[in-house]
């Protein structure tokens, strides 16, 4: 992986974590940057950022307090994004993954070319949102 889409991957994590970018900004630079898509594990910490060809990064996420729930609760992680898509004054992603732990989610899986995201609990149960129009 060259230094610029690190550099690109390592900026969108960053801007998620202190909310200078929204989600669709960082979408749309990660896809500019000719990544697909990324996950995130928060039984790991980590955030992988995917390119096409098979190369991928993987950067550390700030450790959360809090362990993910071993019972996923669907309705709870779809209320967490419309959360975040509203992003209040209250918003923050830390929260977001914090609260996304206590509901059971151990990460979530972006697909650009999906326009989807795919969150899923410890014993594999889903939620999939689909990108806002």
């Amino acid at each position: 992986m060259d230094a610029e889409r690190i550099a690109v991957a390592r900026t969108c994590l960053d801007a998620a974590q202190d909310g200078s970018l929204s989600f669709p900004e960082i979408i749309g630079k990660l896809a500019d940057a000719g990544f697909e898509g990324y996950a995130v594990d928060y039984r790991c910490n980590t955030q992988t950022c995917y390119l096409p060809e098979g190369d991928s990064i993987t950067l550390d996420l700030p450790r959360s307090a809090t362990a993910v729930a071993a019972v996923f609760d669907s309705g709870r992680v779809a209320s967490l994004v419309r959360w975040a898509q509203e992003d209040g004054p209250d918003y923050s992603y830390a929260a977001f993954c914090d609260e996304a732990g206590k509901a059971g989610c151990a990460g979530y899986l972006v697909s650009f070319p999906g326009r989807r995201v795919v969150y899923y609990g410890r014993t594999a149960e889903i939620h999939v949102e689909v990108f806002p129009s």
